[in-house]
């Protein structure tokens, strides 16, 4: 799978809450409406690898992709590893987004020392370029692509990778990254939707999924750099922050959302359609209202 194949919309969701079946059941209703990609994080619930494994024979033209796999969880011929089995096994469908995860999650969760962010990455890319690999390799290999918010991540994603998956931005972020990274580099901006159309309703909700990003640095000091303030940060956020991370509203405000990324350069948006009772997952019936087939 080329950047090229892979459409313009996709499907970010956590799904640790479903059962393998019920994930599987995702993964062909995803690609059955036609959506280029399932995109799994990995934080501390199943191994994405191994999901995207099992959706891999479940599946026949869905992009599987990482959204993002942390590199302190792997070392570099661990994650070429499973690279090379994923693309093998899946006909080169694998994107493969990289990311060095946050100092609360590695220090704190995993107990490992967190490096600088930008040299970490880099020299995990140079070693991975060097990793011994035995087995045959993959006939197609998908594309590596970085998490990458603020300039030198973006810069090294656009200089070294495939490209970029920007998460919790806004599309004012995504037109800065597509000047940064290049013309020519992909980029697949996150965007968190929200089918609830009363502010006082839709608000609290999405004020809870963006609490435990709000708790992270590496996030708090890019809505920074994206103009919001320290109070914007405090109390869950502003209702001005929450409008710009969150889209919520009726179907055709979230439309012109997901839209604004792609007048502003992205080439694919991450959809993640969060439900509206509040728990964790996704909603269907969003997934079915946004579907590129539909």
């Amino acid at each position: 799978m080329n950047t090229s194949d892979i459409g313009k919309l996709g499907l970010w969701s956590m799904i640790d809450a479903y059962s393998i079946e019920e994930c599987i059941n995702l993964a062909q209703d995803t690609e059955k409406l036609g959506y280029g990609a399932l995109w799994l994080p990995e934080a501390f619930g199943r191994d994405p690898f191994v999901m995207l494994t099992i959706i891999a024979r479940e599946t026949d033209q869905l992009g599987l992709a990482t959204g993002i796999a942390n590199i302190y969880a792997r070392d570099p011929i661990a994650m070429v590893a499973a690279r090379n089995a994923l693309n093998d096994l899946s006909g080169g469908r694998l994107m493969l987004g990289l990311g060095v995860s946050h100092m609360e999650m590695v220090t704190g969760m995993r107990k490992h020392e967190y490096g600088k962010p930008v040299t970490t990455m880099r020299n995990y890319l140079v070693a991975m370029g060097e990793a011994m690999y035995s087995a045959p390799p993959p006939i197609q290999e998908g594309p590596l692509i970085l998490a990458a918010l603020r300039k030198n991540m973006l810069a090294l994603a656009g200089d070294k990778t495939d490209g970029a998956h920007p998460y919790f931005v806004t599309p004012e972020h995504t037109a800065q990254a597509r000047e940064i990274i290049g013309p020519d580099s992909f980029l697949a901006p996150e965007q968190k939707i929200l089918r609830i159309k009363d502010a006082s309703e839709a608000r609290p909700v999405a004020r809870q999924f963006m609490a435990l990003y709000l708790g992270m640095q590496n996030y708090r000091n890019n809505v920074l750099a994206m103009g919001f303030t320290a109070d914007d940060i405090e109390n869950g956020g502003s209702d001005r922050l929450v409008d710009a991370i969150v889209a919520w509203g009726d179907d055709t405000s979230i439309q012109k959302r997901l839209e604004a990324h792609w007048t502003n350069g992205a080439d694919h948006v991450c959809m993640q359609p969060l439900r509206p009772d509040g728990q964790p997952g996704f909603d269907p019936e969003a997934v079915k209202a946004f579907a590129p087939s539909g």
